[in-house]
């Protein structure tokens, strides 16, 4: 079988952004732990000690990550305000995802270093993804082609939605310093 070859050059930047070395200077979830919550940015909220931000190469619609600000690698490098607060970001993103998706249900997870599928192996971060029955189809298994239903801009607006019904934008974070 052939192998097949798709530019992506739209992905320069990002993959430009990810330091090679695992250091927190090019992380690319380093730099977006300083970003105002926003569309443009893809944050969707800003917690004490991480934030919850879209992923910008999702698996399906409604794909959200959940990151701490400091760069880490493994869970035991957290300390405990630092998993509580991660755990609960998951939760209020699951809690989110369920009402702005009605999924059939949600994977949830962590790839934990380059061996298991991290894309960016030096900073830990989980998953959640809506799945609905039958939400793979042929272009996934034959054509090894992901085929999204909306935009980034509308997956955001549905998930911050959800996450922060008041109109205001719920309570305030300070942004890490």
């Amino acid at each position: 079988m052939p192998l097949e070859r798709f530019s992506a050059a739209w992905r320069e930047a990002y993959v430009e952004g990810v330091s090679s070395d695992g250091g927190s200077e090019g992380c690319v979830f380093c730099r977006l732990a300083g970003e105002p919550v926003g569309e443009a940015t893809g944050v969707l909220e800003r917690r004490a000690h991480g934030y919850v931000v879209l992923n910008a190469f999702p698996y399906g619609s409604g794909h959200v990550l959940v990151v701490p600000y400091r760069h880490v690698e493994t869970l035991e490098e957290l300390d405990d305000e630092e998993s509580g607060d991660l755990w609960g970001g998951v939760t209020a993103v699951s809690r989110a995802l369920r009402a702005a998706y009605r999924p059939d249900g949600l994977n949830v997870g962590f790839n934990l270093g380059h061996a298991a599928g991290a894309g960016i192996p030096r900073h830990l971060h989980a998953h959640l993804l809506p799945r609905w029955d039958g939400d793979t189809n042929f272009m996934t298994t034959i054509a090894e082609t992901r085929v999204l239903p909306e935009s980034l801009a509308s997956t955001w607006r549905k998930v911050r939605a959800a996450l922060s019904p008041d109109p205001s934008g719920g309570p305030s974070v300070d942004l890490p310093r």
